[in-house]
């Protein structure tokens, strides 16, 4: 059986096929997981904005756009925003929860987490130096760096000029410099 061609996907997915979206998810949810989960550094928000990222395609099936035959640039552009709403969200929720008081002590685990949270420690610390860089920028070190996509797809998934994006990722490189503690490990 051939495989079903990109473009035929998301003919089907504007005309309403619910089948499309389901076959765009088979082809494209490991990779918008891969990249929630480096927006959130945590597993289970990443699998919150992976299903809510398809969701939203299907509610907006008609203006998905391909860029070189692929879907997969405009779905990073519907995931990052996903993340950035998921985000916002927390951070509310944070706030709120810190004007109630103090959470109970809750068990100590570390034992069977220590190596889990020296990998979740680091990817905050870099998330954290990103997390300082204007949200255009956070978004282009995102799609270029993280995702691999080419400057033209991260155009597209960001809906802003080629140059832009080449201006914003280097004005990040530049900024992320300056913000490292340290300088880069041997």
């Amino acid at each position: 059986m051939a495989i079903e061609s990109e473009s035929a996907l998301v003919e089907r997915l504007r005309a309403g096929d619910p089948d499309a979206v389901a076959a765009l998810f088979d082809r494209h949810a490991d990779r918008i997981h891969q990249h929630c989960h480096r927006l959130t550094a945590d597993r289970a928000d990443a699998e919150d904005a992976t299903a809510q990222t398809f969701l939203e395609v299907w509610r907006h099936r008609d203006r998905v756009r391909e860029h070189d035959g692929s879907a997969l640039p405009w779905l990073y552009g519907v995931a990052t925003n996903v993340c950035r709403n998921l985000t916002r969200g927390r951070r509310r929720h944070l706030r709120a929860v810190g004007r109630i008081g103090p959470e109970p002590a809750q068990p100590d685990h570390a034992d069977a987490v220590t190596d889990q949270l020296s990998t979740e420690q680091r990817v905050h610390d870099v998330l954290e130096a990103i997390a300082r860089l204007p949200e255009r920028e956070r978004d282009v070190i995102a799609l270029v760096a993280w995702t691999g996509l080419s400057y033209e797809q991260a155009a597209t998934a960001l809906d802003v000029p080629v140059g832009t994006v080449r201006s914003r990722l280097s004005r990040a490189r530049r900024r992320l410099a300056t913000l490292a503690p340290e300088g880069p490990a041997a």
